[in-house]
């Protein structure tokens, strides 16, 4: 499993870290050793099962929005709160250029330590976020800006308190309002996509998918759960759900995957913005000569067909 094969590489690198500054023949020599077994593991990393992307998409060291946002855009402006009861922090969202063009970045933010991932709820918003979200959305459109969205969260948060402030219904208004914007929408899957709290940033003219992201109606274990009432059977949920990037572009849900570093995104992220770079200036060029209704229209299209194949 590539989670084996990650904790050994990691040992190399821990090692390969203290031989930095030792000039020494045999310290060299061992460099060299350590960099040739590297290679050799993440080579092993080409066919990965359904379950190795899953681990890999939740890994905690994988590209963040904020590290998205730093790579690829310039000037980004942050904007907060839904107008209406507070700011949820675990939506990040403002308006940045995309060279030279004006855009609104939106997605769900994780953190790389235990407090942020608190601070953030782990990526999972409530309905504030939601709603900040449709209002910075509806903000684009106005302005014709076009709209970029990260998807990474397991779901959206499913507390009594959230449902209590309407969860469901900002959900609902998310997937409603977004298939009628006349502006350009991209969605990019960055990490997990779970359940509506991820469709709710989705509906796009173009939907992106890293490599070893993964795209579905629920988590694996909630599968499990629900469908065998076992949820240790995570792993054959992983194969039966279809949720890889390579799936989901057969049937037709994705447009493009965006390849990965062998390894997985946090093995080498500058490689990956660097693909996604070119992605997202090829699809939004082509967006942009579109007409405000032959983007709703093939929006449209693009769900109601889904499906059918």
């Amino acid at each position: 499993m590539i989670k084996d094969i990650l904790r050994m590489t990691d040992a190399l690198e821990q090692e390969l870290a203290t031989l930095d500054g030792v000039d020494t023949p045999q310290a060299e020599l061992r460099r060299k050793q350590i960099e040739r077994d590297r290679a050799e593991l993440l080579e092993s990393c080409t066919s990965l099962q359904a379950e190795d992307k899953v681990f890999l998409a939740r890994h905690p060291h994988r590209p963040k929005i904020d590290d998205y946002i730093n790579a690829l855009f310039t000037d980004f402006f942050v904007q907060r709160g839904d107008r209406q009861c507070k700011e949820d922090e675990s939506i990040l969202g403002g308006i940045a250029f995309y060279k030279g063009r004006p855009v609104t970045v939106i997605g769900h933010r994780k953190g790389n330590t235990l407090e942020e991932n608190m601070k953030y709820n782990f990526g999972m918003p409530g309905p504030e976020g939601y709603r900040k979200a449709l209002r910075l959305m509806k903000q684009a459109e106005k302005f014709g800006r076009p709209i970029i969205t990260f998807i990474d969260t397991p779901g959206a948060y499913p507390g009594m308190e959230a449902e209590m402030r309407g969860q469901g219904e900002a959900i609902a208004r998310n997937l409603a309002e977004m298939s009628q914007l006349t502006v350009p929408v991209i969605a990019v899957v960055t990490g997990e996509g779970s359940s509506g709290g991820a469709l709710a940033l989705g509906v796009a003219n173009r939907v992106l998918m890293l490599e070893n992201a993964i795209y579905s109606v629920l988590s694996p274990e909630g599968f499990a759960s629900i469908l065998w009432k076992d949820a240790t059977r995570h792993a054959e949920a992983c194969d039966v759900m279809k949720l890889t990037a390579q799936d989901l572009l057969g049937f037709g849900i994705i447009d493009e995957v965006i390849p990965e570093p062998m390894g997985g995104a946090q093995a080498d992220p500058k490689s990956l913005f660097a693909c996604l770079d070119v992605a997202l200036d090829k699809n939004l060029s082509q967006l942009c000569k579109m007409s405000g209704n032959a983007l709703t229209n093939q929006r449209h299209k693009k769900f109601r067909q889904m499906g059918q194949i």
